[in-house]
């Protein structure tokens, strides 16, 4: 991602925190369903959810970057996202948000690097930060996420 370019982006909140994903990688939000369970799947993999007649693994996005697990609320949605790999198949992914707040755009002026300096998620996992006002929207980057995960590899072979 180049800083001298204007950014559209989804801005989630989960707890607190806002979080925001590129509006290109965002097929379409959903409300909230029931996953089906996958039996010895890890903590963060709720299931497999049933898009337009594709199965598509649903993820608890909290979980997956350290924060506890909640409850679904009248608020929480699916994010359907296209998640790139290495070998060019990426993956579809349903991410479990506490709440959608808007689709945003931010000025190339507004993208500033991501501080190094730990926190409650993995600095890794983020790929710049977004200036709104006084206040910080993390843009999370799906590929470092995701991308390079054994257990991901094993959910496309279910899904």
């Amino acid at each position: 991602m180049t800083r001298d370019q204007d950014i559209q982006v989804v801005v989630f909140g989960l707890g607190a925190e806002e979080f925001a994903l590129p509006v290109a990688a965002v097929r379409e939000i959903l409300d909230h369903r029931t996953a089906y369970r996958v039996p010895s799947a890890p903590g963060w993999f709720l299931g497999l959810t049933d898009v337009r007649g594709s199965s598509v693994p649903m993820v608890d996005l909290r979980v997956r970057l350290g924060l506890p697990a909640e409850d679904a609320t009248v608020t929480t949605r699916i994010l359907v996202v296209d998640v790139p790999s290495a070998d060019g198949d990426g993956l579809s992914l349903g991410l479990v948000v506490d709440r959608v707040l808007d689709v945003s755009t931010f000025a190339a002026e507004a993208i500033e690097d991501s501080p190094d300096i730990g926190g409650r998620w993995r600095s890794e996992h983020i790929r710049a930060m977004l200036r709104r006002n006084a206040d910080f929207v993390a843009l999370l980057d799906l590929a470092r996420i995701f991308g390079a995960d054994a257990e991901l590899t094993a959910l496309r072979a279910a899904a």
